[in-house]
């Protein structure tokens, strides 16, 4: 490799003279990022326009909610007394905006409803757009043909209930849209750790070239630090690659002659060649994204509990508000077409899906915000009603059931050696490498205020360990292999460091002066309150499995440890969403927990994602519920919350059905032939408000839930 064999090519490969690539080859994922800019432009389009209807509905409720209650305003009542023009005019005027609010802001309700009428079907959009707009009819004939009525008390006007239901459910629309904007975000960053550029030889020379145009079978140069472009397999040279990305364990993995890289992963120490073997669309990150692609896209919503409730409730109220109309109009009292037109109307209004519209949601921006309170990030509404229904949760070992960085677990002494001076020599030799073994063997001995000298000469032996002269002594720390290759008898610290071994630990030996010393062994630990996570999952009914690619022996360690029995070990990322995939196949309704970019795809295709906080960024945005803190019990805090949640829906969505139910008889006129009671419009609404007060009520208890850990 010399520098006048090397150059930087910036211009195009046409002009270059070099080989020319397919263009079905290049650019890793332009195409779908440029379709997920297209889709988020539009989302975010989609979600200004339903914030300026949700403001214009805002601005025309303010006034007429004033204009509703007037007795809560006193003065009002003395500017606008009852019956008087002015009043009579500012009603006109109401009753126009309230017009404006259901054209403008409430379009897309009847357009749903239109759409659902075609499928011969009903949803929410229909209860809204048939509640607020016979709202507002009715308001109107009240407000311009008052003679027409009975008596003066069925004159009142509704246009309140028109605007801000109206109002209200927009707003919850925009949310939703916002949350589902950011389903991409996962994707882009996905595609942004893939290396920009590449050193490739060409015709004998080495050139920089954008990572789209490396062909298969190009040699690539990789120096240290640097993020290796391709998959491949190494010719020339070795070093150590953090593969974290793709497999999920932190410790790099040694490379030499004959084995694979894997493009995005990182060149921790030395330099290397390797010949290309997968580019483009075909290596294991693109693999990756296409998974996250597939998984998002495949996942089906859940259907809204009130979309249920509406198809069958909104026919059934339109088909009884038609048989009361016409009893009364036949059978009725004089004037039989004004009381049959007041008991139809009634019944819609009192049917009006104010409560039953903000039942859910309610709940569910409640359950949202608990969930933030107790170190949990919730991405919407449809995350916490998934989650209520798990009975099965995947963990990932690293960094999810363990601290994801190795640390110094054991010490183990020959005869008549003082630990101090062990790990001290011990520690002095390491802070020469970057390895992070060594890293945790420096930080221990650094931990336990220990002075480490400098090292005198230092020898990195490939494949075996580290020879140093440290405090004029020769030290050697490294594998069994070392050992035997220096002659230096083991005894009985052989048959501990196998124990050591199947505990998921790694030992290395310790030789000073030609004699051994001792075993000190690293390992990735188990987070504190990982154990007692696993027990509460299990006690709240879940199955609890574990995934990992590291080897089966540590993997079965750790679950040991832990109390898991089931281990799937050496996974891969596919695999992972693959297994998660089998389970949901069996009807279990399954979580993936992982912090890593290599759990992306399993957390995109579990019925419930959650990521640790403390992962990476695109296994964050790959997962419906985040888990701030770090800790396995924002798992059992967020199930509890979920299920909790989705009681509190069941409650409200009682409290929104029983008084308007309970209302519907009356408002029929079933007791006016026996008691002379006919419910009147404004007690329809009071029932209907009273119902809106419940659902409030009982969303304002649940802020004070608490989760239960123990």
């Amino acid at each position: 490799m010399t520098t006048e064999n090397s150059i930087i090519v910036n211009t195009p490969l046409e002009r270059s003279g070099l080989p020319q690539i397919d263009d079905e080859t290049t650019h890793l994922a332009d195409a779908p990022e440029t379709e997920m800019d297209k889709e988020a432009e539009a989302n975010e389009k989609e979600y200004r326009s339903l914030m300026r209807k949700w403001w214009f509905g805002a601005a025309v409720g303010g006034p007429t909610m004033i204009l509703s209650f007037p007795w809560l305003f006193p003065i009002l009542r003395d500017w606008f007394p009852r019956g008087s023009p002015q009043l009579l005019y500012l009603w006109y005027a109401m009753g126009f905006f309230a017009l404006l609010v259901l054209v403008y802001s409430g379009n897309q309700f009847f357009v749903g409803a239109w759409e659902a009428l075609k499928r011969r079907s009903a949803n929410m959009h229909t209860l809204i757009a048939l509640g607020t707009s016979i709202a507002w009819i009715y308001s109107s004939i009240a407000l311009v043909f008052p003679q027409i009525f009975p008596h003066e008390g069925m004159t009142e006007v509704y246009y309140d209930v028109t605007v801000v239901v109206t109002a209200l459910v927009v707003l919850g629309l925009a949310m939703e849209i916002k949350a589902k904007g950011r389903t991409s975000d996962a994707i882009k960053k996905l595609i942004g750790l893939q290396a920009k550029t590449a050193r490739v030889v060409r015709n004998s020379l080495e050139i920089d070239i954008p990572v789209e145009e490396v062909l298969v079978g190009d040699t690539v140069i990789v120096r240290p630090g640097e993020k290796i472009p391709v998959d491949g397999e190494v010719i020339e040279g070795q070093s150590a690659v953090d593969e974290s990305m793709i497999t999920g364990e932190s410790i790099p993995v040694s490379k030499k002659v004959g084995e694979e890289v894997i493009g995005a992963t990182i060149n921790k120490t030395g330099a290397f060649r390797f010949r290309a073997t997968k580019v483009g669309k075909d290596t294991a990150l693109a693999n990756i994204i296409t998974l996250v692609q597939d998984a998002q896209s495949s996942k089906v919503p859940i259907q809204r509990i009130v979309d249920k409730v509406s198809a069958y409730f909104t026919p059934a109220v339109m088909i009884l508000a038609i048989i009361g109309f016409v009893i009364w109009y036949l059978f009725g009292p004089y004037p039989a077409l004004t009381y049959a037109l007041i008991v139809a109307v009634t019944t819609l209004i009192i049917a009006c899906p104010c409560a039953l519209g903000m039942a859910t949601p309610i709940s569910l921006t409640t359950g949202v915000g608990l969930g933030a309170q107790n170190g949990i990030l919730i991405r919407s509404g449809d995350a916490l009603q998934a989650a209520s229904k798990l009975n099965t949760v995947i963990l990932d070992k690293t960094g999810t059931i363990t601290h994801g960085k190795p640390a110094l677990t054991d010490v183990v002494l020959a005869a008549n050696l003082d630990e101090t001076v062990v790990l001290r020599l011990a520690a002095g030799v390491e802070k020469s490498s970057e390895h992070p073994l060594a890293l945790a063997i420096v930080e221990a001995a650094q931990a336990r205020g220990l002075q480490l000298s400098d090292v005198g000469s230092f020898e990195a032996i490939p494949g075996h360990g580290v020879s140093a002269k440290i405090e004029d002594r020769q030290v050697l720390i490294g594998n069994l292999k070392l050992m035997e290759r220096e002659g230096i008898p083991l005894g009985d610290l052989e048959m501990k460091s196998k124990s050591l071994a199947d505990e998921g630990k790694t030992p290395m030996f310790i030789a000073i002066d030609g004699e051994m010393a001792g075993i000190i062994a690293v390992a990735d630990t188990v987070k504190n309150d990982s154990k007692a996570a696993i027990t509460r999952m299990k006690k709240m009914g879940l199955e609890v499995v574990m995934i990992t690619g590291d080897n089966e022996r540590t993997a079965k360690a750790i679950a040991r440890q832990v109390g898991i029995e089931r281990v799937l070990a050496e996974v891969l990322p596919q695999d992972k969403a693959y297994n998660v995939q089998k389970l949901q196949l069996e009807g279990k309704k399954v979580a993936m927990v992982g912090d890593g970019i290599n759990d992306a795809p399993a957390l995109a295709q579990a019925d419930i994602g959650m990521a640790i906080g403390t992962g990476t960024d695109v296994a964050i945005e790959a997962s419906d519920i985040t888990l701030i803190k770090g800790s396995l019990m924002g798992i059992v805090t967020a199930i509890q919350l979920s299920r909790a949640t989705m009681r509190n829906v069941y409650q409200n969505l009682f409290g929104a059905f029983i008084y308007n139910s309970a209302g519907l008889p009356i408002a029929l006129g079933v007791l006016y032939p026996f008691l002379g009671i006919l419910l009147s419009p404004i007690m329809a609404a009071l029932a209907m408000s009273f119902s809106s007060v419940t659902v409030i009520s009982n969303a304002s208890r649940f802020k004070r839930w608490k989760p239960v850990l123990v």
